[in-house]
């Protein structure tokens, strides 16, 4: 998606222990939540039905919220894990949050034209996969589309909690910003670690950004010594390992009815996580309705305006939330036929839902189907 919010002022942590920490749906995904289950620690002898053995971090980033269900047998301290976790998300945002003034990525929007800008290992890895599928894609992901979501009205704003202002750019402001937009303008030099900037380019990349944050924070569990863990930022969420029962870590998603914070409507599906990851991207939380059309923040950086089709939610299945992230943001402008012909020719796992004047349509694509998922709802 291209618009991200602020990180606001965080709130108290909260650390919980044993039965108190039941993990129920996680907060913030407009379609996908974590379900109950348990993570074992790599070291120790699982103690399958020892609510105590599993933890719930949490805390805020990026503007949402993060949380992790950590089996942790051997009751290792939690306050060292708590502040890896948090480091690392702060690591994303003082890298790539375009929100934050002093971020890298603000830093290179605001670089002289010819400026050669050297970034983080991990801010050169999300451009990587960034600039991967806006070439596979042809343009339908574009990481320099910044002046489209400003022009929009979805950048970054005093207040980032208010309303949009609900009002459509001067067509010559939209002209300007689209002139803007190309990410072949774009030039990395992986070995030194550099990309030039060419002169207005504005990166955004908040389409991925949050995705590679749950990787970054799934690499921090490992090297800690954790083996079975759920991660959640935001609603993007990763599992490793599985629950001491040996089943799945479980997640929950579903289609969203038209118009914003409304329950869903289609029957939920349980989809089993183990070393795999899943994204969501959907409209139905920043848009705004003006003069009888609904104006998505899915913008389409080849025609410069929000996406017209009828596409609610677009889930992606990978094994790195980094990709499932950008992948669902191509497959949601592609929109429902051409996205899921895309995720067809890539082996995308995608599972797309799209309203029709007869109700809600869910397309999954073969490599979704393949999954071996059950059928059962909750």
């Amino acid at each position: 998606m291209y618009a991200q919010h602020t990180t606001p002022q965080a709130p108290r942590i909260r650390v919980r222990y044993g039965a108190g920490c039941q993990p129920g749906g996680l907060p913030a995904a407009p379609l996908a939540s974590a379900a109950a289950g348990y993570a074992s620690g790599p070291a120790a002898v699982l103690r399958a039905r020892d609510p105590a053995a599993l933890h719930t971090l949490a805390g805020a980033t990026m503007g949402t919220t993060w949380s992790v269900r950590l089996a942790n047998p051997g009751f290792a301290p939690l306050e060292p894990v708590q502040a890896a976790v948090q480091q690392a998300l702060d690591t994303v945002v003082q890298q790539m949050s375009h929100w934050e003034a002093d971020s890298e990525i603000s830093r290179f929007n605001r670089a002289e034209a010819g400026a050669w800008q050297v970034i983080s290992p991990e801010f050169m890895e999300v451009m990587a996969c960034a600039l991967h599928w806006s070439r596979a894609s042809q343009g339908a992901w574009d990481p320099t589309v910044g002046p489209l979501v400003d022009a929009w009205g979805f950048g970054p704003r005093a207040n980032p909690l208010a309303d949009h202002r609900a009002q459509l750019p001067h067509p010559q402001l939209l002209q300007a910003a689209r002139a803007r937009v190309g990410f072949e303008r774009l030039q990395l030099s992986p070995a030194e670690r550099r990309v030039l900037q060419p002169g207005g380019a504005q990166l955004d990349l908040s389409g991925i950004a949050k995705g590679f944050g749950v990787d970054l924070v799934a690499r921090t569990l490992q090297r800690l010594g954790f083996g079975h863990f759920l991660v959640e930022v935001g609603g993007e969420l990763r599992a490793s390992g599985q629950r001491p029962d040996g089943q799945p870590w479980r997640v929950q998603i579903a289609g969203v009815a038209d118009g914003a914070r409304q329950p869903p409507r289609a029957a939920p599906r349980v989809l089993p996580l183990r070393d795999r990851a899943v994204a969501t991207s959907g409209d139905h939380w920043h848009a705004f309705d003006l003069g009888g059309r609904r104006y998505s923040h899915t913008l389409d950086p080849r025609t410069g305006e929000p996406v017209l089709h009828r596409l609610s939610s677009v889930t992606v299945l990978h094994a790195e939330c980094m990709q499932a992230d950008a992948l669902a943001t191509v497959l949601t402008v592609l929109g429902p036929h051409e996205g899921l012909a895309f995720a067809q020719r890539q082996g995308i796992a995608a599972l797309l839902c799209e309203h029709t004047d007869a109700g809600l349509v869910v397309h999954t694509s073969a490599a979704f189907e393949q999954l071996d998922l059950p059928a059962r709802v909750v």
